[in-house]
């Protein structure tokens, strides 16, 4: 039987690893595109440099030449793009190159596909934050859509770039709106794994303090393991949809804060107000402050997702709870900080 043939954008990310490994398992020939740059961000993947089945490509979603080239060389059966400026609070910072790679990058791989002589299958990762300011309890594939961020709105645009040349190419596209999900994998940058880095570190005496902006935003977090079988699964169906893949539960980043002290044995009290809002140990230390500058120019409330059709036709559910996520963080956290005292 003729192995499938998949092309991974942004396969050096948290969910490129993953995916990478999940299509292994699955006898997939998997190739691999990532950034030329001076560092060389193949951490995630360095495990399956050495597989006949794995290739690693240089190419750039901002470099429409070089992705028309490599989907014409290469001939995948399946292409995820998983490739962004995922950052939302830096989008503000780089707006231009956010629009750049999260919405014209993904027109130039749907104009290659659209182009190309052979049928292929075509994931685009979508995100929550295009939901953004909403008052709807939970989200589903028909809420409204309201980005508070230019991240948000690129993606946004992605989405419905995906959709335009489903219907006017007939081409197999389909949207993931993937819920806030993290692993060991997360880059540092993103909260959660500030928190669980940081706190682990003030729990070995190496650093003092933690430092974050809106403790009351709330999110739905999951693990990123369960939700690229999500994003396998949505490729194998008969049909191309858009699927919201999510927990269903929702924690406010205070929450995070105190369960992942929690299981690292670290009893806070929380003292102050607002800016001034800080949490201390039972000796006094104070060890979470609150800083503006973290805050971002729009903030997002509340996300919290219905991932009720991808259970009835994806047959998905995901599979890990916050609890199992954040040990099995704080426990590589620990391995990386005994690496350290070698």
């Amino acid at each position: 039987m003729k192995k499938k043939i998949a092309l991974i954008f942004g396969v050096t990310g948290q969910d490129g690893y993953y995916l990478t490994r999940l299509l292994l398992s699955k006898n997939y020939i998997v190739h691999g595109i990532k950034r030329r740059s001076s560092s060389v961000p193949t951490k995630r993947i360095d495990t399956f440099l050495n597989q006949n089945n794995f290739h690693v490509h240089y190419g750039d979603l901002t470099d429409a030449a070089s992705i028309q080239n490599l989907i014409s060389i290469i001939k995948p059966d399946e292409i995820y793009n998983l490739a962004a400026q995922s950052h939302v609070g830096v989008s503000f910072f780089t707006p231009l190159y956010t629009a750049n790679v999260n919405a014209i990058g993904v027109l130039a791989i749907l104009d290659a596909i659209r182009n190309s002589q052979k049928k292929m299958k075509f994931y685009q990762a979508g995100t929550s934050e295009m939901f953004g300011k909403t008052k709807d309890k939970f989200q589903t594939e028909e809420t409204k859509f309201n980005p508070q961020s230019p991240y948000g709105t690129a993606k946004l645009f992605a989405h419905h770039i995906t959709q335009n040349y489903r219907d006017a190419y007939k081409i197999f596209a389909c949207n993931g709106i993937l819920f806030n999900h993290e692993s060991p994998y997360r880059g540092e940058n993103f909260v959660t794994k500030k928190i669980i880095s940081t706190l682990t570190k003030i729990k070995f005496k190496i650093e003092k303090k933690l430092i974050l902006g809106n403790l009351y935003s709330k999110r739905d977090w999951g693990h990123a393991k369960d939700y690229v079988e999500a994003i396998h699964k949505i490729l194998q169906q008969k049909k191309p949809d858009d699927f919201v893949i999510a927990s269903g539960k929702q924690y406010s980043i205070k929450q995070f804060v105190n369960l992942t002290a929690s299981r690292l044995g670290i009893k806070l009290k929380w003292i102050g107000k607002g800016l001034k809002e800080k949490a201390i140990t039972s000796s006094n230390q104070v060890i979470v402050e609150v800083s503006k500058k973290y805050f971002r120019p729009l903030e997002v409330d509340h996300l919290r997702g219905n991932y009720t059709k991808a259970k009835r036709i994806l047959k998905w559910k995901p599979k890990t709870n916050i609890y199992q996520l954040i040990d099995e963080m704080i426990n590589e956290e620990k391995k990386l900080i005994k690496n350290l005292k070698r």
